[in-house]
């Protein structure tokens, strides 16, 4: 009974071992790249944003942040937050014709900012920093793209720069965007991430579906260890005395 009750334990083993590698194999991994939160805003609208850096490497500190604004949605006004131990600039340049902001005609607007770490307040291995923004008034397109530099401190360059493409995978190296929706857009009105959303839900639910298996398996296999245990208890030859009546 005893090699009975370690081959249900064995077998219990590779069912949730199988079970676990079915999830693992239904999620793939999310690549970590600088992105913009939210990630949603309306046209013409003043936004608070922020644009968020993980650390990717094992050994080396991110210490260098540059955010380049598409040249084809110029934007007038950016203010920046303060980064307690990073030290920030501000790039313009002209476009032709002047932009209106609050009316007025204006000629130079943002190009690029730039974040740079003083000391030792880079972003270290296995963190991640924000970087705040004010942006407005926001231009009347789809959706703006913003190119990304991240410097580490060992030199090493990584290029957010990737323009999504509509109907495709997600690139290798993602720049971070930013969808905007016209203004007035009624409430309830389907958004342009609105089929990303549903395959984001019915992800979920695959995943809520796959748990639910993992916890019934489980459930098996507890049933079947106590029903193991009854039977080794009610048996004789498994190490008990037996009662015998004359």
């Amino acid at each position: 009974m005893i090699r009975h009750r370690r081959t249900v334990g064995a077998a219990a083993a590779l069912a949730l071992g199988a079970v676990a590698t079915a999830v693992f194999g239904f999620a793939a991994p999310a690549s970590a790249h600088v992105s913009i939160s939210p990630s949603e805003a309306e046209q013409g609208d003043y936004g608070r944003f922020a644009f968020r850096v993980p650390n990717e490497s094992d050994t080396a500190s991110t210490t260098k942040l540059e955010i380049f604004l598409p040249e084809n949605a110029a934007i007038g006004s950016v203010s920046t937050a303060p980064v307690p131990g990073w030290t920030v600039e501000v790039e313009n340049r002209r476009v032709d014709p002047p932009i209106l902001v609050h009316g007025a005609e204006i000629s130079d607007v943002v190009a690029k900012v730039t974040w740079t770490a003083s000391g030792d307040a880079g972003i270290a291995p296995g963190t991640f920093q924000e970087f705040p923004v004010m942006l407005g008034p926001l231009p009347e397109v789809d959706q703006m793209v913003f190119k990304a530099l991240q410097t580490y401190s060992d030199g090493g360059v990584v290029r957010w720069i990737d323009e999504p493409q509509p109907g495709g995978e997600e690139p290798a190296a993602p720049a971070p965007v930013l969808t905007l929706t016209a203004a007035g857009t009624p409430a309830g009105a389907p958004a342009p991430e609105a089929v990303a959303d549903d395959e984001d839900g019915t992800g979920l639910a695959v995943g809520l579906g796959v748990a639910g298996l993992v916890a019934g398996v489980g459930g098996l296999v507890l049933g079947g260890l106590a029903f193991s245990r009854t039977r080794r208890d009610a048996d004789p030859t498994d190490g008990g005395e037996a009662t015998t009546t004359s």
